[in-house]
């Protein structure tokens, strides 16, 4: 049987006094950011929330009412909504209650917005008490596994989740207004296809069949062109079944986006530029702070090859140590220590290249750098360079040590993506879980042909987390994935 502590029990006693507890609904005509506009003297104001504050005195008291996006302070006084209703309030109204109210716009002597309530109704009782308001919850495992708590008490925490949908609809609103449309592909997947990292299985009990949760949208998007789209988007979550850290988790949400008839260095310019334009509309300005440094995003953005960028913080030449063999020894011979869910030496080339740029140069970038001339076996779905066919028409946007955006010229040609393939399903079969299977499906859709593409991919979580200066990605995340806790009725 359930415990309940003493404040519980008399939450609960004085649900059993209020004649309607749960009513249907409150007709408001103003929502509560907008009711702190008002010039005094407006009446008919209806507005609702939970009650945040509160300080019950004799015939008059303050209470302040507030949702995600304000609040504003109420006065309620005896003469103004009759004696039985005052004292219904003041025997059974709680901290964390639900609300409605409707009254008259006034100003304090002290200056602050308050509606003079003239009727007041009682909409949701909150049976536990709320936090204490001074500190707010401060453990963290509780703000990540009762979310609705923290954002009830902590206002930065409010601020960075508006952030969030600010951040996303202005990416909405930017990409529309420039030809872009948004569809919805499959999360189910038959192939782990999309991305080169491992996937998360589950079973299709109607059909019988194993899926994966989709990696990355690419390849449906890329169909997608082929049907006749040239401009499309989706902002959708995806699935890698791979290590959690501060600033990686394994559901997240991308968005991803391809342009027909573009290339990879069409895609530096235009993100750019979509980049500054948001940012620009949201802080009225381009040099933000992250972790005590400025990141300055103005102007044009540093290019710096994958050899160039590895050379610069070690010794090691990739052009020179250009197999697997060579580098992995030249890595030991170094003492690079290495940490890597998949032992190095199951990775592929293009792999163990990208490890060692996260190992030895990723940290260090400060300002936005487009990373680019990446090795081809580590673009599995990505054109090779005309003059250069070891290497990519590929670019990745690193800010602050993260990367915040994938970009490349798309590989059109079905035969070298079956070849391309073909190799990733022999690294596969050699312990490389990163690597992608075969999909002959896809092949099957480019073969019906398909323009000149350039695609992107960007982490929402990842761009929301650099912008707000959140230590963790799970900041920013609403409610983050939890290890289960032993089911308690005190929890």
């Amino acid at each position: 049987m359930r415990e309940f502590s003493e404040q519980e029990l008399v939450r609960r006693a004085k649900l059993d006094n209020i004649k309607q507890p749960y009513p249907d609904r409150f007709e408001i005509n103003c929502e509560i950011k907008d009711a702190v506009l008002k010039e005094d003297g407006t009446t008919g104001i209806r507005v609702a929330g939970r009650i945040v504050l509160m300080r019950k005195m004799g015939k008059m008291s303050f209470i302040t009412i507030g949702d995600i996006l304000g609040k504003i302070q109420v006065s309620i006084k005896i003469d103004m909504i009759g004696e039985e209703a005052y004292q219904d309030f003041k025997a059974n109204y709680d901290l964390g209650d639900f609300i409605g109210v409707e009254g008259e716009m006034f100003t304090t002597h002290t200056g602050e917005k308050t509606i003079r309530a003239s009727f007041i109704k009682f909409l949701g009782k909150a049976l536990r008490p709320l936090p204490e308001k001074f500190h707010g919850i401060e453990d963290i495992e509780t703000i990540y596994r009762k979310r609705y708590l923290d954002l009830i008490t902590n206002d930065e925490s409010k601020s960075k989740f508006l952030f969030r949908s600010r951040f996303i609809k202005e990416l909405r609103d930017y990409l529309d207004k420039r030809g872009y449309i948004e569809i919805e592909t499959p999360i189910l997947n038959n192939k782990a296809s999309g991305a080169t990292a491992r996937p998360f299985t589950t079973h299709h009990n109607a059909l019988d069949i194993d899926l994966f949760l989709r990696i990355a949208p690419e390849t449906y998007l890329k169909r997608a062109i082929v049907g006749g789209y040239t401009k499309v988007f989706e902002i959708g979550r995806c699935f890698r079944n791979e290590g959690m850290d501060l600033t990686h988790l394994q559901d997240f949400t991308m968005i991803e986006g391809y342009g027909a008839y573009l290339n990879y260095r069409d895609n530096m310019t235009f993100l750019r530029e979509m980049l500054q334009n948001i940012i620009m509309n949201i802080f009225n300005a381009l040099e933000i702070s992250v972790g005590g440094k400025i990141v300055d995003l103005s102007g044009d953005w540093e290019e710096i090859s994958f050899r160039d960028l590895i050379f610069k913080y070690s010794n090691i030449d990739i052009n020179v140590y250009n197999t697997k063999e060579l580098l992995l020894a030249k890595i030991k011979d170094d003492g690079i220590d290495i940490e890597s869910e998949t032992p190095l030496e199951n990775l592929g080339y293009g792999n163990l290249v990208d490890q060692l740029y996260k190992k030895v140069a990723r940290p260090y970038i400060v300002n936005p750098v487009f990373l680019t001339e990446h090795p081809i076996s580590l673009s599995p779905l990505a054109r090779a360079n005309d003059d250069n066919p070891d290497i990519t028409d590929r670019f990745q946007l690193v800010i602050n040590g993260a990367e915040i955006i994938n970009a490349y010229s798309e590989l059109v040609d079905p035969r070298e993506q079956e070849k391309r393939l073909l190799e990733q399903a022999r690294l596969r079969a050699g312990g490389d879980l990163e690597s992608m299977p075969m999909d002959y499906d896809y092949i099957e859709a480019m073969e019906y042909g398909m323009p000149p593409i350039s695609g992107w991919g960007m982490g929402i979580d990842r761009i929301v987390q650099l912008l707000t200066n959140s230590d963790n990605i799970k900041d920013v995340v609403l409610f983050p994935l939890m290890k289960n806790k032993e089911d308690s009725t005190n929890n």
